[in-house]
């Protein structure tokens, strides 16, 4: 073997190494929709909220007491506010049965844009509108979207998100308020 070609093939192997390397580093992590950011667990009361919902009826927080309601601040525009609409109207669909709840609240959005969302997305669950921001700004204090609170039958907020939720983190941290207090 001539001595040109042999620094050749030690770059090749040492690329092929490279690149078999990063391969295994990526296939390992998980992929965007695994993603979630995990609950804070509180204990405050549920803050008196009424706004009205898509189809213009007058809704309160209160109307929920004795059920486990997840409320979903959240935005038409928002990346991850979109992203985990399908996974929250799965966990609905699979636990509305069971006293649960989830109040999905637009964070300032035109009406005609949020009616366009629930079509798109096809939600069954309760979806409110917050033209003025009361949710965010007052009721609940945050600026951040999505956020989700977890009201237990009792009315006292146990769990709060600030960021995307998947299903495997609602089943581990919701599931349990549902059935424990049933």
């Amino acid at each position: 073997m001539p001595r040109k070609t042999f620094p050749l093939i030690l770059l090749a192997l040492g690329l092929l190494l490279i690149v078999t390397s990063i391969y295994f580093i990526l296939r390992d992590l998980p992929s965007q929709t695994e993603l979630s950011v995990v609950p804070v667990k509180v204990s405050f009361p549920t803050p008196e909220l009424t706004l009205t919902d898509t189809q213009g009826v007058s809704r309160s927080l209160a109307d929920y007491r004795g059920q486990v309601v997840l409320v979903n601040l959240w935005a038409t525009w928002c990346p991850p506010c979109k992203e985990e609409m399908p996974t929250l109207q799965a966990f609905y669909n699979k636990h509305k049965e069971e006293g649960f709840v989830i109040i999905a609240i637009n964070d300032g959005d035109p009406k005609a844009d949020v009616l366009q969302f629930v079509e798109d997305y096809e939600l069954t669950f309760p979806v409110w509108l917050d033209p003025t921001y009361i949710a965010t700004e007052q009721a609940f204090n945050t600026l951040n979207l999505p956020t989700s609170f977890v009201i237990a039958r009792n009315g006292t907020i146990q769990l709060t998100w600030v960021g995307g939720i998947n299903f495997r983190m609602l089943e581990k941290h919701v599931t349990p308020l549902i059935m424990e207090q049933q």
